[in-house]
């Protein structure tokens, strides 16, 4: 038979985490270095998309021509180009996004106080 007990799981409660989870969290690069990374990563994917398409025009022109290998270097370099300006459209919608965050955390109103005192 079994001891009574009073609904109390045995073993460590829900408060056994850690006390914060900041000390744990790996550290965030600034905010600069960030943003600086985004707009080189935009910049070289869109530089490659521009190089790709102007390949792929001349493999356009060379499979016109008669070169039957144009047509295999035209489709790659389509594909190439379809896959950097994703790249570069995804990097932009997290620049947009990074900026905006940025934005309204450097705009919003510090409570007198802190944080306690808001409560």
């Amino acid at each position: 038979m079994g001891g009574v007990t009073s609904g109390k799981r045995a073993g460590p409660g829900r408060h056994a985490g850690p006390a914060r989870l900041e000390e744990h969290a790996p550290p965030k690069r600034s905010s600069r270095a960030g943003m600086l990374l985004l707009a080189l990563g935009i910049t070289a994917a869109v530089v490659a998309w521009g190089y790709l398409v102007y390949i792929a025009i001349d493999f356009g022109i060379a499979a016109r021509d008669g070169d039957d290998r144009g047509w295999w270097y035209l489709a790659l370099a389509t594909v190439g180009a379809i896959a950097c300006l994703f790249v570069a459209m995804t990097l932009g919608s997290r620049f947009a996004a990074r900026t905006r965050a940025n934005a309204a955390a450097a705009a919003a109103p510090r409570p007198p106080g802190g944080r306690r005192a808001a409560r």
